[in-house]
């Protein structure tokens, strides 16, 4: 099929047709076979189809962009949603996708402002600077000289989104692969959609830029473009460039331990202003979207994903960290309702439970001493206890209203481990969950 037929609607739907088939079959095979298979071979035989499945959705979804391969990343990020199978494969999405051709980014612009590129900037680069799921980003100069980059969305991700999501959530079912209620799941793709909405309009986006850069002004070590606002639409968003060494480059370029330290106490902060004071977060966490300078200081791209929490969202969540942290698994339990996760009509999957939960996504903050990131075991410790996340899955349901809070911090995870950050956040953290 060729990438033109894939910027359709038609030709999407083909192609997702395409997976779900696959999938469903699979799916329906493995279970033919299970009915007349020992429990052990059951487990092998769908480790296997589970794989296979994880091709097929990969390799689709990586093709057409999008809302599906948005929602890929973000499933990715949310290891209690699909099978580890699934969402181990599904982090291949959140590498940078492959580019579109230059052409269709020309178009793009062109068609937005009605002039030629030419005649809009002075110069712009065919290569692409950043490739990501929705939209291509490129450097440019302007006609006054500054440098800037332009962010395209990829033509008819707008008008696909919701018959992708449609077709996506389909292709799950069929696939047996949401271990959940109908109506979590329809709720949890009702939030993403309307996020995926928002960070589809760059107006919107334009907006958010303005927010968070007014919200961090007084703050040196965070920096937010600024918005380019004649040379921005809908669909094309033009920002100032703010250069900054990207996570992979640290190493090369010499940072010292200590301005690592420094960069992950300005991460972890920008974290805890944006969730406890703001109360507006900054929802796509992909290292793609931060940069990073010796003086400490945190670059800030792409504020497509943003989530407004409610505030009694904030105080439940606070309630849980501090519950947490003092053993109060009663006072957790009652937080966890209040946050959406927990069904309030099952009994308390009890304080065991959540003792092994808290012992492992709060080690970080139960010492004073420093806390190596680049060691941390943390999610392979949660994958161990996987057979007792199922075991009381029945208890728990997607939390909607604070689904990219955990993306968030997750991300965050995933960056200072990479960065390899060694501080103490214990005293950090307390600062921003004192009681109010």
């Amino acid at each position: 099929m060729s990438k033109k037929n894939i910027t359709s609607r038609g030709g999407r739907f083909i192609k997702l047709a395409g997976m779900t088939a696959s999938v469903a079959g699979r799916y329906a095979s493995e279970r033919v076979q299970s009915a007349f298979s020992t429990e052990e071979k059951i487990e092998a035989r769908k480790k296997v189809a589970y794989g296979k499945m994880a091709d097929d959705i990969v390799d689709t979804l990586g093709e057409l962009k999008g809302a599906v391969m948005k929602i890929g990343q973000i499933a990715s990020q949310t290891q209690d949603l699909l099978p580890k199978e699934i969402s181990d494969a599904l982090k291949k999405l959140q590498k940078e996708a492959p580019p579109v051709e230059f052409e269709v980014i020309r178009n793009q612009v062109e068609s937005e402002f009605s002039q030629t590129l030419e005649n809009l900037f002075s110069s712009f680069d065919k290569q692409p600077y950043a490739a990501a799921s929705i939209g291509q980003v490129h450097r440019a100069v302007t006609k006054s000289g500054e440098d800037v980059v332009v962010k395209v969305q990829y033509p008819g991700v707008d008008r696909s989104c919701d018959s992708d999501l449609k077709q996506l959530k389909l292709t799950l079912k069929l696939g047996g692969l949401l271990k959940m209620p109908k109506k979590s799941v329809d709720a949890l793709f009702d939030e993403i959609k309307e996020r995926i909405h928002e960070e589809l309009d760059y107006e919107l986006e334009a907006i958010n830029v303005k927010k968070f850069s007014d919200f961090h002004e007084d703050d040196n070590l965070v920096l937010v473009p600024k918005v380019i606002q004649n040379l921005s639409s809908s669909k094309v968003l033009t920002l100032e460039y703010l250069p900054g060494d990207h996570i992979e480059d640290l190493s090369a370029q010499n940072y010292s331990k200590e301005t690592i330290n420094d960069l992950g106490v300005s991460l972890f902060t920008l974290l805890a202003e944006q969730l406890f004071v703001f109360k507006q977060i900054h929802g796509d966490p992909h290292p793609g979207n931060f940069a990073f300078r010796k003086d400490g200081s945190v670059i800030v791209y792409d504020f497509g994903c943003v989530k407004t929490l409610k505030p009694e969202i904030v105080r439940a969540y606070k309630e849980a960290i501090n519950a947490s942290l003092d053993e109060d698994y009663a006072h957790l339990d009652d937080a966890l309702i209040r946050l959406g996760a927990r069904v309030q009509s099952k009994a308390s999957p009890g304080s065991d439970y959540y003792k092994v939960w808290r012992n492992i996504f709060f080690e970080p903050f139960l010492s004073e001493q420093n806390y190596d990131f680049k060691n941390a075991s943390l999610h392979l410790d949660a994958a161990k206890q996987t057979p007792l996340f199922f075991k009381h899955l029945s208890h728990f349901k997607p939390p909607v209203d604070s689904l990219y809070i955990d993306r968030m911090i997750s991300g965050h995870y995933w960056i200072m481990k990479s960065m390899g950050v060694n501080v103490s956040f214990k005293a950090l953290l307390s600062s921003y969950i004192s009681s109010e």
